[in-house]
């Protein structure tokens, strides 16, 4: 019986000592991403700052900051709203666009599904804006058109 009861007991702590494990590891990874996400805003803070000085220099005016618009989606009849931010909204010749600024490798790409869609949605709901997408690391601004041009 007391053999029995000191397996038990191991048993118990085993498992206490795992669940204290897996907790710490847990908060490791927590605190990690939030670093790593931290490190990405103030990339992208600074990246937004650089595209500003960037777009200037290519003639364009800075008009307003993370501009909002609001969105609808239907779903089975059913009306549902979202709210996007853009980085900037920006004039030159008396038209205005809207700026997308990306940093890093593949986010700058517009053939970068993430970036194409993003794209997309923003040439929906601003129909009066052109679009930029702005590669802040290699110092280029391009004009994004999904309709042809022509």
């Amino acid at each position: 019986m007391l053999i029995g009861m000191d397996i038990q007991m191991i048993v118990i702590l085993a498992l206490l000592v795992l669940v204290v494990m897996l907790c710490v590891m847990l908060s490791w990874a927590l605190r990690r991403g939030g670093k790593a996400s931290r490190a990405r805003n103030r990339r992208a803070q600074l990246g937004e700052s650089d595209a500003e000085a960037l777009l200037e220099r290519f003639g364009f005016g800075i008009v307003d900051r993370q501009v909002r618009e609001k969105g609808w989606i239907w779903l089975d009849g059913e009306a549902f709203d979202f709210e996007v931010r853009a980085d900037l909204l920006v004039e030159r010749d008396d038209e205005l666009y809207i700026a997308e600024v990306k940093t890093g490798v593949m986010a700058p790409d517009p053939g970068y599904p993430p970036t194409r869609r993003q794209l997309r949605e923003y040439a929906g709901l601003f129909p009066d804006c052109g679009l930029l997408l702005v590669d802040v690391e290699s110092g280029t601004v391009t004009e994004i058109c999904f309709d042809d041009p022509g």
